[in-house]
């Protein structure tokens, strides 16, 4: 008795879903113009298997100052 098919396409989705929103809230902490936020927004929607890895390995723009 194996996972069906069904099970496996929804562990697939959830894992991209989850690499980009991981993606999407580290880029809310950098310092980035808009139009660069989407730039980079893109690519994490319309790549979605490296798309995440990429901006989290670049990271652009500048890190925002730690306030505490």
């Amino acid at each position: 008795m194996g996972i069906s098919a069904d099970i496996l396409r929804l562990i697939l989705a959830a894992g991209l879903l989850s690499m980009a929103f991981l993606a999407a809230f580290y880029l809310r902490k950098r310092g980035l113009t808009i139009a660069q936020y989407l730039g980079w927004g893109l690519l994490i929607i319309l790549v979605p298997l490296i798309g995440p890895f990429l901006v989290i390995y670049l990271r652009p723009g500048r890190a925002a100052q730690q306030t505490r």
